[in-house]
């Protein structure tokens, strides 16, 4: 079942909520998308995916997703990377920043403690896809898969270097400071990746690209935690 739901304060940005055929007990992501407003692949993807948790809830029957399409609303007007206040709000999370999208997203991150947190971005400096993640066991069994499914669509950034970080096949184990994650204080820790997209590519073949890159992570993730409560 599809829900939107009201913000849990005056602020304006949009969620959506997918719930899991038994209330309360899914599997809980967050995917955020529209965090730089000109990057529109992410959004157009999320809404691709709010369509399909309509219109076949038995394939999330076990997941909770909870989509903010637009995360970054007066960036995305202004079809700029940073809002309208001039600041980039991918480098404002868990600093006291006093913008009121970050305010917002930090209370819903502390409130839902998500178990996962998928961000989609698109990068106009990279000629393939690639993605950052924590942990050895979460990039071979996650970030790995889905890079090999939005193959289909774009090649994977292949580079030694991408985005100043280092890389092994399109995986980037390091990060930028302020990016959209949990709380620092939240355990246990949440599953954490970002996907990014070339953004010079073809718009279509960027969201289904990600569209199958998300769908790829969830279904590695299920088999994942099926596998832990089974040791």
């Amino acid at each position: 079942m599809i829900e939107q739901r009201p913000p849990a304060s005056d602020n304006f940005l949009p969620k959506i909520v997918s719930q899991p055929v038994k209330s309360g007990h899914g599997m809980k992501i967050g995917i955020f998308a529209g965090i730089h407003g000109d990057e529109e692949a992410g959004t157009l993807a999320t809404h691709e995916l709010i369509a399909w948790a309509s219109g076949k809830p038995e394939e999330l029957h076990d997941y909770e997703l909870h989509f903010f399409p637009v995360c970054n609303p007066t960036g995305c007007h202004l079809g700029t990377r940073h809002s309208h206040s001039g600041l980039d709000l991918n480098r404002e999370f868990w600093c006291g920043s006093v913008e009121p999208e970050v305010i917002f997203l930090e209370a819903e991150l502390r409130r839902e403690s998500y178990d996962g947190i998928i961000s989609l971005h698109s990068d106009d400096t990279s000629d393939g896809c690639y993605g950052f993640v924590s942990g050895a066991l979460l990039s071979e069994h996650l970030l790995e898969p889905a890079l090999q499914a939005s193959s289909q669509f774009l090649p994977r950034n292949e580079q030694d270097i991408i985005d100043g970080f280092r890389a092994s096949r399109g995986i980037i184990k390091e990060g930028y400071l302020g990016i959209l994650r949990a709380p620092p204080e939240q355990r246990p820790h949440a599953l954490e990746i970002v996907f990014e997209t070339p953004a010079l590519a073809p718009m279509d073949a960027q969201v289904k690209a990600t569209v199958a890159a998300v769908k790829r992570i969830l279904a590695e993730y299920r088999e994942l935690q099926a596998y832990a409560a089974n040791l």
